[in-house]
């Protein structure tokens, strides 16, 4: 099966990104949210990512209008009806995601496939919130961040979940110019499971006083050869959604996992990172 539309649910940065691959690569895609507010701010957000390619030569003006012209945005999910895939990408909360499934179970016709942008949460448990029909043709697909830049994204089938729609889900992240890897379905699948070991190490660094936070930035673009410090990248992603996830792994997995202090203080502070105007680093 060719997935040629796919809806995104979720406006925010993950969500907006997402819906902004596909329509780049000339799908069809609905982006849609509990508000219009919250999806003319995703929106903003892909014109302002495409306006960046525009200033670099990467785009033409009309590769900017054309992308976005493929974009219909909305607030009413039976708008997802006639959707090839349809992509979960909401707060990291298992009821609220399983909310949202359950309402596109009511609205999606019987051959759309559901997808989860989830990052730490079981794919199987999700699939519970679909009607077990629909479970076949329900899987993981977590983008990395920023979805719009980087290429890796995990394909985790649930225990129901059928090989053809991971083959055709597979296909489609292939033709948006991404490369999937199939994982299984574990906690913090492999990403998050080599992800946070490491920043919570670069996390204690700083807590014991061994480098700054400028510094270990630096350690990971000159030394490691990351595209940006893994501290500008905290602050991207969001340290309330980092807090989540780290305890979501250190309940599976233990002592390894265990959050990190620093990160504790920043949400206690609303200090959450680019989306407040501060984290690790200050912002305009």
């Amino acid at each position: 099966m060719l997935l040629k539309k796919v809806g995104v649910v979720g406006a925010g940065m993950m969500g907006a990104e997402i819906a902004l691959c596909f329509a780049r690569a000339g799908m069809d895609t609905v982006l849609s949210d509990v508000s219009m507010d919250f999806v003319r701010k995703g929106m903003k957000r892909q014109e302002e990512i495409l306006d960046k390619s525009v200033k670099k030569g990467r785009i033409t003006l009309e590769d900017k209008e054309a992308a976005l012209g493929r974009v219909t945005g909305t607030a009413d999910m039976t708008v997802m009806s006639d959707r090839d895939l349809v992509i979960e990408a909401v707060s990291e909360v298992f009821e609220v995601k399983a909310q949202v499934f359950g309402r596109l179970d009511e609205v999606c016709g019987p051959d759309t496939i559901f997808a989860s942008n989830t990052s730490s949460i079981s794919i199987t448990k999700l699939a519970s919130s679909a009607s077990p029909v629909r479970r076949k043709r329900f899987l993981g697909t977590h983008f990395n961040s920023p979805a719009s830049v980087m290429k890796l994204v995990e394909v985790i089938p649930a225990l129901l979940t059928e090989e053809e729609a991971v083959r055709d889900v597979t296909r489609a992240l292939e033709e948006i110019g991404k490369e999937p890897v199939r994982v299984k379905d574990v906690v913090g699948f492999g990403l998050n499971r080599l992800f946070h070991v490491f920043y919570l190490e670069a996390c204690r660094l700083v807590e014991e006083g061994v480098c700054s936070v400028e510094d270990v930035d630096k350690i990971c673009i000159h030394g490691l050869g990351h595209p940006m410090g893994i501290f500008r990248l905290l602050d991207i992603t969001g340290h309330d959604l980092n807090l989540k996830v780290d305890e979501i792994m250190f309940d599976a997995y233990g002592e390894r996992y265990r959050p990190s202090p620093h990160i504790r203080k920043l949400v206690d502070s609303g200090m959450l990172g680019r989306k407040t105007g501060a984290g690790f680093y200050e912002y305009e």
